[in-house]
């Protein structure tokens, strides 16, 4: 495309969508030039920051016609480089189209468009005595689209699934600027194809998801959490069967920390305060409780957790008493946060996988003992273990520049010798395209291609993520 060419576009989109909507030049915000996958900063044509779907619709169609390459941005929290824009194209940010359009008390939905934050969603749903259960580290940032475009799970899918699970309608915006409105509120409606999902979890390529309609649940009338030490990985597997059968719906998160994290976060994390010592134990186990009533509920607890220190399935542990308690003991989970901080691990890479339960703590030996043997790495591990969710923090001490290929290598290795996923919620990006093999047949990536093609013919939306 020439420079006039390019100037024509912007002076369209500028006459559209108003002079502050499309920022250029020195006007480009370095946070939009890259996400949290820490790649190289890019340089995009231009920041579009519509404020309506019909915004959207134009500049999507305006970039179609020209053949400029489009990439959503919401919250920029992604870890994939699935919102990272391309040199000459437009990053598409929807941090403008934001807010709870409607909340139904009584139908449990919340209506709300997709660069809302998700700690605002939480809050809206909070205020109306109700609960939006999607919940992960980054919800001051995050983009509830974005959640959706990725598939977000985080913290409590054992009990209340993905992202997917939480969503009943959506709208979303073709590369050709047509609106596809699917705002059911419905939790049962099998009129046809359910073609929300084709958006959900496709990051982007296919279509830029604008509003939706998510599902509440009734607020919870008690909340309770323990931190529970065990000596091996078959007592975690004996604490969540346990937990399972004793606590049923209740079972709101089960969280598992490796030794090594545990030891990382208590040691060097400035400000830790550990509610137990690791002792002698392998992992600590943070497991929630959310039900209706404190005295029926809360009791019910209190005597399955004494079962388990009767049985030694736990070693040692704490129970909380108050919220303050409740934070506490989330706080040790979500230390990884800090970890970035030079005097806890520096600059590391983060992997999210998928494994089958029972090979969890396999995969976490062999990883941590290849990537140290290999190359001199330090890894942790820590993850989801109710739902098969575990997240890797490697890093080499010292290196000016991590080993991302190498690493990855390794890690991804042992996830396919495990019969595991390459991307349990984070997505595939730009970092996980050279691995999508190992988690999805030729036939599946063939089919992914063809509906890129049919709904995205020039290739112009998100291009270069998730396959070639």
């Amino acid at each position: 495309m020439t420079e006039v060419n390019r100037d024509q576009l912007l002076a369209k989109l500028r006459l559209e969508l108003g002079s502050n909507a499309v920022l250029s030049g020195h006007e480009l915000p370095a946070r939009n030039r890259t996400d949290w996958s820490f790649l190289p900063n890019a340089e995009p044509l231009a920041v579009v920051r519509p404020a309506s779907t019909e915004e959207v619709a134009t500049t999507l169609k305006l970039c179609h016609e020209a053949g400029i390459p489009v990439t959503p941005q919401g919250g920029l929290t992604g870890l994939c480089g699935g919102a990272r824009p391309l040199d000459g194209g437009i990053a598409l940010s929807l941090e403008r189209l934001h807010g709870i359009e409607a909340l139904d008390p009584v139908g449990m939905t919340i209506t709300v468009r997709s660069g809302t934050p998700l700690e605002t969603v939480q809050k809206a749903a909070d205020d109306a005595g109700l609960f939006f259960s999607l919940d992960l580290g980054a919800r001051g940032s995050c983009a509830i689209g974005g959640n959706l475009s990725t598939n977000a799970g985080g913290n409590r899918v054992i009990r209340y699934g993905m992202a997917r699970d939480l969503v009943l309608g959506l709208e979303a915006v073709t590369m050709d600027g047509t609106v596809i409105t699917m705002m059911n509120r419905m939790i049962k409606n099998n009129a046809g194809y359910d073609l929300k999902q084709l958006f959900l979890g496709s990051e982007g390529t296919l279509g830029v998801i604008t509003r939706t309609v998510l599902r509440l649940h009734p607020k919870p009338g008690c909340v309770q959490a323990a931190l529970c030490v065990v000596a091996g990985y078959e007592q975690v597997l004996a604490l969540l069967e346990s937990a399972r059968r004793s606590l049923g719906p209740l079972l709101s998160a089960f969280e598992v920390m490796w030794a090594d994290y545990w030891r990382l976060y208590a040691d060097r994390v400035p400000g830790a305060r550990p509610p137990v010592s690791l002792g002698s134990g392998s992992h600590v186990v943070l497991i929630e409780m959310q039900g209706l009533d404190e005295v029926i509920d809360g009791g019910r607890f209190s005597v399955w957790l004494e079962d388990m220190f009767e049985k030694g399935t736990v070693v040692d542990g704490a129970v909380s008493r108050s919220l303050a308690d409740l934070q506490a003991f989330w706080t040790t989970r979500d230390a990884a946060a800090e970890f970035a901080n030079p005097d806890v691990a520096g600059p590391h890479i983060s992997f999210d996988v998928g494994l089958p339960v029972g090979r969890m703590d396999e995969f976490a030996s062999r990883s941590s003992v290849a990537l140290s043997e290999t190359l001199g790495c330090r890894s942790v591990y820590y993850g989801h273990v109710g739902d098969g969710n575990l997240h890797v923090v490697a890093w080499v001490k010292g290196a000016v520049t991590q080993p991302l290929p190498a690493v990855s290598d390794v890690v991804y290795r042992i996830v396919r010798e495990l019969d595991g996923t390459v991307s349990a919620e984070h997505g595939i990006g730009t970092l996980k395209k050279p691995y999508l093999g190992y988690s999805r047949s030729p036939v599946e990536i063939d089919l992914m291609r063809r509906l890129k093609s049919c709904m995205d013919p020039k290739g112009l939306l998100n291009p270069g993520k998730v396959f070639d």
